[in-house]
């Protein structure tokens, strides 16, 4: 039994965008700060922890003044 690849790649296209920006943004936040938990230093994971603290609005704001400096 053969199994095209065109239906799964229009699905998994389908579930992708229907995120929004913000929703993949926040999965990606609480993968970084499960990350950051692994640390051991003290300082080095409050420093990773502040960083993945980042809310949304920042991140697009920084996003833009990156796109608009180049």
């Amino acid at each position: 039994m053969r199994v095209s690849w065109l239906p799964l790649a229009f699905a998994s296209f389908a579930f992708i965008s229907s995120c929004s920006s913000q929703q993949l943004y926040s999965a990606g936040q609480t993968w970084q700060r499960d990350e950051c938990n692994k640390i051991v230093d003290a300082q080095d994971r409050k420093r990773c922890l502040d960083k993945a603290a980042t809310s949304f609005d920042s991140y697009q704001h920084q996003s833009e003044e990156a796109k608009t400096s180049k």
